[in-house]
């Protein structure tokens, strides 16, 4: 079960990252958050959180990076019941449409297409149709400096403003591949107001929506198979009858 709190879910780790989990899951809790999920490439050979830290909660994630749309469906459902958040990197415009189209993907990242926000009313409707989240990557705010910043705060407006319309879910993250480029909630929460997302919406950003991510992908507690819940000492079918 998911309490309530701030939450990162896209925490790089893999080849490009040098920080261990227990790392980053350390700095994680020191900045305030109470829950992050450890994103592996999808080439990575295991996926799975095994660390067990006080005081935080650890979420196992995989990072799609295609620029084939035919194939995202299928490495969506390979990867499906193995992770609790599915990530596809996009910047290509037929990937991202694949995604938003696509119920069983979690969240879209990296939506720029060159200059442009790779972001539009026809991917908003149909992202906010399957509830896929798009992410709000203020690691870009970061590192970012002089026309590129510019660029990024634009893009960052636009897809503010087709969120806002079409009611899509959304995320704030810093994209942090290490320690040093984590951000503790209430500076990710600063730099959202600089393209114009209200508090509310950046605390939404950081903690309703991705635990409403990750509750839909965790099945409820006592659940054993489909149709068949452990209720105390008792397993109870669909219909309330006791299974000996």
């Amino acid at each position: 079960m998911v309490e309530s709190g701030f939450y990162d879910l896209y925490v790089c780790s893999g080849p490009e990252s040098s920080d261990k989990v227990e790392e980053l899951a350390a700095i994680a809790k020191h900045l305030g958050y109470s829950g992050i999920a450890i994103n592996y490439p999808d080439d990575h050979k295991d996926l799975n959180v095994t660390v067990v830290p006080e005081g935080i909660e650890l979420f196992s994630g995989v990072m799609i990076r295609t620029q084939n749309a035919s194939k995202l469906h299928g490495i969506v459902e390979k990867y499906r019941n193995k992770v609790d958040i599915i990530t596809v990197n996009g910047g290509n415009e037929s990937v991202n449409r694949a995604a938003v189209e696509n119920p069983r993907v979690d969240l879209l990242t990296h939506l720029n297409t060159g200059q442009e926000s790779g972001f539009n009313h026809v991917l908003a409707k149909a992202a906010s149709d399957n509830r896929v989240a798009i992410s709000f990557d203020l690691g870009d705010l970061i590192r970012f400096r002089g026309g590129s910043r510019v660029h990024a705060l634009s893009n960052l407006r636009k897809n503010l403003q087709l969120v806002r319309k079409y009611d899509v879910p959304f995320i704030l993250t810093s994209s942090p591949v290490s320690c040093y480029d984590m951000r503790a909630p209430r500076e990710l929460i600063a730099l959202a107001s600089l393209f114009g997302m209200s508090r509310e919406e950046a605390i939404s950003g950081l903690s309703t929506i991705p635990e409403t991510l990750i509750s839909r992908n965790r099945p409820p507690e006592g659940y054993l198979y489909e149709g068949v819940q452990v209720i105390g000492t008792e397993m109870t079918g669909e219909e309330g009858d006791d299974i000996k």
